[in-house]
């Protein structure tokens, strides 16, 4: 598979982008009032690669273990979403999430749950902003958290569907004074990337319908 295969247009990346950012505001609510503090979350950076390269990517940026949450999702579109972190920022933000009213040890007790909590919230936020805005329903699984490396979150191995490509976004938390970074990632395959551009095109179509004056009448 080529990667040229699989880019998005300027014009459907644009528009993705800014679904992931009214997602990723609404997240950053739901977080603020889980923490009880002002949470910040920006998504420079959005991109349509193979697993591989992801994995690659995420191996360039974050030398050691990784974190991260999953669900799976399915409708229109259909797939994997991880929230990934590294681990050394996962305990930070349960102290986050908690108050940092814990001890050391009741924080590593509580650790999984409050990942798999902050996980649900982030990405429920993201793909329920963007089914709604494309006019489309999901559903989604309960999540589970994973730990390794890039090769074993994107399920990497010498059978791995040639199909597979991973929608990449980066993304930074701040969460009181807290620099918590993570990624987020959509896996799908080149059916349901299609799919999903389709339902792009349709969002551009109506958004451009809606900014157009109203046609002069007939003379």
């Amino acid at each position: 598979m080529s990667e040229s295969q699989i880019q998005l247009q300027e014009l459907e990346h644009d528009a993705l982008t800014e679904l992931v950012n009214i997602g990723v505001s609404r997240a950053a609510a739901s977080l603020r009032k889980m923490v009880g503090e002002q949470v910040f979350l920006s998504v420079p950076a959005v991109e349509v690669v193979s697993r591989l390269s992801a994995a690659t990517l995420i191996r360039e940026r974050e030398t050691g273990p990784l974190v991260a949450v999953r669900q799976n999702f399915e409708g229109a579109f259909y797939g994997q979403a991880l929230l990934i972190f590294p681990e050394l920022n996962s305990l930070e933000l349960v102290r986050a999430v908690t108050g940092g009213l814990l001890s050391p040890a009741e924080m590593t007790e509580m650790e999984e749950e409050a990942l798999a909590e902050t996980g649900n919230v982030v990405l429920n936020s993201c793909l329920a902003t963007m089914a709604n805005m494309l006019q489309r329903p999901l559903t989604m699984s309960l999540p589970e958290v994973l730990r390794g490396d890039g090769a074993h979150l994107f399920e990497l191995s010498e059978d791995s569907s040639l199909q597979a490509v991973v929608l990449f976004l980066y993304i930074n938390f701040a969460i009181r004074d807290r620099d918590i970074r993570g990624y987020v990632a959509m896996l799908m395959d080149l059916p349901s990337l299609e799919a999903l551009k389709a339902l792009i095109g349709e969002f551009i179509a109506r958004v451009i319908g809606d900014a157009a004056p109203d046609a002069a009448p007939p003379p």
